[in-house]
């Protein structure tokens, strides 16, 4: 067992994903309140600790079921580099180090947290196979983060934000479905649930989910509401690069057989990363 097969056991890349427990301090104009950020970071390493646990567990429950994956049995678990016992005392440390960051934080992100993680076992305990909830249960997930950055930390979470929240985290659990429906066919493999969708369910639902991205945001950016708080009306300029990347996910879904994971298309595609780049540098730029 190699120390790179036990970090790849804790897939520290998906650790992005807990960019959403950034959003409220973004949008809050509190960047200069060191203690706030500092307790926003924690709120973000106690999901990312506790996403590594479920990940591990998750990757215990699944491996003879990734075995049979095209990409997943080359898992740590999977493939045999790493033995159960070593995964299960992994899992339990950082679980631990998870309620302990998040207890130092607030209670509310330490039931945030605790939320996340029974949400989670239930996901995988049997209601990853059940059509639609899934995918709502995954978007739970995100929204939690969202909820651990804002008040968790105090910050009062914007309306208009948290249903972009929604809107965007379902359209990615979908399009995850549409690639892994791709991938294996009508529910072969290690997802039965897909046995229930369709490439063209899905096609409506991404359709649905994207849309709701799109105005969800485009109306928070022209809000009354927005404008007084950041001082500014510029924020509509931004709503052409979201609309890229919406488009450019599609894209890559369709047309590259990608999107199965979200992490992996926002570090590795370049036109991902340089929207999102764009996208926060303006945002900076107009209510800084």
């Amino acid at each position: 067992m190699r120390a790179y097969d036990l970090i790849r056991l804790l897939r520290p890349r998906q650790w992005v994903k807990n960019v959403f427990v950034f959003t409220g301090l973004l949008f809050s104009h509190a960047w200069g309140d060191g203690d706030l950020v500092l307790r926003v970071v924690g709120a973000a390493l106690a999901f990312s600790f506790m996403a590594s646990a479920i990940y591990v567990m998750n990757d215990l429950a699944d491996r003879e079921a990734d075995r049979r994956h095209p990409v997943k049995r080359h898992r740590p678990l999977a493939s045999g580099a790493v033995s159960v016992p070593v995964a299960l005392a992994v899992a339990a440390l950082s679980a631990t180090l998870a309620a302990a960051v998040a207890a130092w934080v607030s209670s509310t992100v330490l039931w945030l947290v605790a939320a996340y993680c029974v949400i989670n076992l239930a996901y995988s305990g049997g209601l990853k196979q059940v059509v639609i909830l899934d995918v709502f249960l995954i978007a739970a997930g995100f929204m939690l983060r969202i909820l651990a950055g804002t008040l968790g930390v105090g910050i009062a979470p914007s309306q208009w934000l948290l249903l972009t929240g929604l809107f965007l985290t379902l359209f990615l659990g979908f399009a995850k479905r549409r690639a892994e429906w791709a991938a294996l066919g009508e529910g072969q493999g290690s997802r039965r649930v897909l046995a229930q969708y369709g490439p063209e369910l899905l096609d409506h639902m991404l359709s649905v989910a994207a849309a709701g991205v799109v105005m969800s945001y485009s109306l928070y950016t022209v809000s009354p509401e927005t404008v007084a708080r950041h001082g500014t009306s510029h924020l509509i300029y931004t709503v052409p690069l979201v609309l890229y990347g919406i488009f450019r996910y599609i894209h890559l879904l369709h047309h590259r057989q990608r999107g199965e994971d979200p992490a992996a298309e926002l570090l590795l595609d370049p036109h991902m990363l340089a929207t999102f780049v764009a996208w926060l540098a303006l945002t900076l730029w107009f209510i800084a």
